[in-house]
């Protein structure tokens, strides 16, 4: 597993209306590499609002379809169950995904 790869994990959580959602994995490297059981990833919504934070992804990343990446939205997930690997981010989306991790968590430089 590496940073920027994107999941497909079944059922995140009760509250998500969909079977199954995207993520991608945003923790550093060494977490993931690390014996600890969780990672941080942001989801991936078919629809996008056009705010700051979120990352335009699509079929070159291994969707179907255009999406975004929300980077305001964290999760920590277990790495048991990011098992369906979908694709990976390339070095330009990792850069905006950087960014939009900074604005969302309000880091200043």
């Amino acid at each position: 597993m590496k940073r920027g790869e994107l999941y497909r994990v079944f059922k995140p959580s009760r509250s998500d209306p969909k079977q199954f959602r995207v993520f991608v994995v945003v923790s550093r490297q060494g977490l993931i590499d690390s014996k600890y059981s969780t990672v941080v990833c942001a989801p991936v919504y078919s629809t996008c609002v056009g705010l700051t934070t979120e990352v335009a992804v699509g079929v070159d990343e291994g969707l179907k379809h255009n999406s975004c990446v929300r980077c305001d939205e964290l999760f920590s997930l277990p790495k048991s169950i990011l098992t369906n690997y979908v694709g990976t981010l390339d070095s330009t989306l990792m850069l905006e995904l950087d960014r939009a991790i900074i604005v969302a968590l309000g880091i200043s430089k």
